[in-house]
């Protein structure tokens, strides 16, 4: 009898292990599907900011400006740009020469001024002939938004994507893709290894190298036509200068964090000046 009752106690005790056991296997199989299929986490600073094309007023050319820069920065094709200012190729300019964005030279001015790393773009209208000094009354200039048109994105015909010998400028894990709603991502981002090669994506001109564009860091332009351009932000250190010829694959700059908060690679290619998904043009990986 004491034997059975042993033998029952046993049972009992192995039947409640393997709940426990069960229990345990349904917990774990529950944060593995988590692990695999929940919240994912997004890097908020993928995004490069807003900068829709400007088709208004004028800006003042700075020390380190170039017309590749402005037209990029307001998102103007450099040739289209150049033509409504008389500016003939090479396409200099100099500090303190306005750059007009609207089409005609009647009516109000505004000036564009250039945005900086503490300060948003701002617009000061006023009337032609007067002078820059506020109105003694208010003490403050008149801010107003400037005229902006949504900016187009251009569908590229295959053969054209393919002709320029297009490759990736960086290796890493995508972590940004391109956005044609007008106000998110106007390229890809790249994630990697502080100061691993940046290289560029296709033979050409260096028109741009500097850190004068916010958002972008120490930022890379190259021209590789008269109708295609591609930009590399947020770079540690610049390896080429402007003028300067490169070919597809060389290394232009070292990877870093320099406007943003990790490190990455922030690729744009423009097509006219306007933004094109630059997926349409890298090999397949």
């Amino acid at each position: 009898m004491g034997h059975t009752i042993s033998l029952q106690r046993k049972d009992r005790s192995g039947f409640k292990l393997l709940l426990v056991a069960l229990a345990m296997g349904t917990l774990l199989a529950g944060c593995s599907s988590t692990g695999s299929s929940g919240a994912r986490v997004v890097d908020r600073n993928n995004a490069a900011p807003k900068r829709p094309t400007v088709t208004s007023g004028q800006y003042i050319v700075k020390p380190g400006d170039t017309l590749f820069s402005i037209a990029f920065r307001y998102g103007w094709d450099y040739k289209e740009l150049a033509a409504r200012n008389n500016i003939s190729a090479p396409y200099t300019i100099r500090p303190g020469q306005p750059i007009r964005f609207s089409s005609g030279s009647t009516g109000s001015t505004t000036v564009v001024s250039s945005p900086s790393s503490s300060s948003k773009t701002t617009v000061i209208r006023r009337p032609v002939g007067t002078t820059t000094t506020p109105p003694a009354s208010s003490g403050k200039p008149v801010v107003t938004t400037p005229a902006t048109t949504t900016p187009v994105v251009t569908t590229v015909p295959a053969a054209e994507r393919t002709a320029g010998g297009w490759t990736w400028p960086a290796n890493g894990v995508l972590i940004g893709k391109f956005a044609s709603n007008g106000s998110l991502n106007k390229g890809i981002d790249i994630a990697g290894d502080l100061g691993q090669p940046v290289f560029a994506a296709s033979g050409g001109a260096v028109v741009y190298a500097g850190s004068g564009l916010r958002g972008y860091g120490e930022l890379i332009i190259i021209k590789h036509s008269d109708t295609y351009v591609s930009a590399y932000g947020h770079n540690r250190r610049l390896l080429v200068r402007e003028g300067q010829q490169v070919k597809a694959g060389q290394a232009i700059a070292e990877m870093g964090s320099t406007g943003t908060d990790r490190v990455k690679l922030h690729f744009e290619i423009r097509r006219q000046g306007k933004p094109v998904d630059p997926l349409q043009f890298l090999p397949r990986r």
